[in-house]
Order: structure tokens, then C-alpha cells, then sequence
């Protein structure tokens, strides 16, 4: 076992300040905001989010237009029912004007042939 070797204090402490240093690069490395390629990615980004509110948009909007378009529909339809109601109601309200009317002639012309056979019982008298 002559491998194997006992890390001292010095010895972590070296790495930890390799790790340090190692972390430190890695940030260096990276891109800064005014690099390119960077803000081609931030391009990219805006663009997507820019198509993704428009889809939004149309996507209400013809939301919007269906609510539009069945309100009107329905409206539509309450008024032609309503208007078939009053025209039912008006063939109704005809009907029994005529039917008065076929009524009262009735009584009258029974009317009329009772004072005939009356009168000509009164004649034949």
C-alpha cells in the first residue's frame, strides 16, 4: 500500500483554489452581452416571443369574432321567432273576428227565419 497517500491541509487547500480558478475561467469564458452571437440568440428569442403574441392576438381576435358572429346569430333568430309569434297571433286574433262575424250572421239569418215562420204563423192564423 505505498500508493496510497494521506491529502494534507496544504493539499486541499491547492484544491480548492485550482477549483477557484477553474470556476473563475469558465465564467470568463463566457460570451459578454455585446458579443454577436449573443445577440443573435436575444434575436431569436424577441422574434419567437413576437410571433408567439401575435398568434395570441389573431387567437383572440377570431375568438372575438365567433362571440360576434353568434350573438348576431342569435339575435337573428330571437327576432325571426318573435315575428312568427306576432304573425300567429295576428292569423289567431283574424280567426276569431271572422268567426265572430260568421257567428253574428248565423243568429241573424236564424233570427230572420224564426220571424218567418213565425209571421206565417201568424198568417195562417
Amino acid at each position: 500500500m505505498s500508493g496510497f497517500r494521506d491529502k494534507g491541509f496544504s493539499d486541499r487547500l491547492s484544491t480548492a483554489q485550482n477549483a477557484r480558478k477553474a470556476m473563475l475561467e469558465r465564467v470568463r469564458a463566457k460570451p459578454g452581452a455585446d458579443d454577436p452571437a449573443v445577440a443573435e440568440r436575444r434575436a431569436a428569442r424577441q422574434a419567437i416571443s413576437t410571433a408567439r403574441e401575435a398568434r395570441l392576438a389573431e387567437r383572440e381576435a377570431a375568438k372575438i369574432a365567433e362571440q360576434v358572429r353568434e350573438t348576431a346569430e342569435r339575435e337573428a333568430r330571437q327576432t325571426a321567432e318573435q315575428e312568427q309569434l306576432l304573425a300567429q297571433e295576428a292569423n289567431e286574433i283574424v280567426e276569431r273576428a271572422e268567426a265572430a262575424e260568421r257567428q253574428i250572421a248565423l243568429e241573424a239569418e236564424q233570427k230572420a227565419a224564426r220571424d218567418a215562420r213565425y209571421a206565417a204563423r201568424k198568417a195562417r192564423k
